[in-house]
């Protein structure tokens, strides 16, 4: 349950980014990339910072 909830605020956070950039700034590109890196990065070392604040907000456990 908790990978489902990660990946649906990740695309939620890269959509919301991606029609801020478009309407506002383009600047809001960078959160976008910041979303990707992590997701990337986590991809790889199987540590996620959204897994840790799901954790301690919700107490979700895998």
């Amino acid at each position: 349950m908790k990978n489902k909830l990660i990946k649906a605020i990740a695309g939620t956070f890269v959509l919301i980014s991606l029609l801020l950039a478009v309407k506002f700034n383009i600047n809001w590109l960078w959160f976008t990339a910041f979303v990707g890196a992590n997701l990337l990065q986590s991809s790889i070392t199987n540590w996620c910072l959204m897994d840790i604040i799901l954790e301690k907000i919700f107490k979700i456990k895998d």
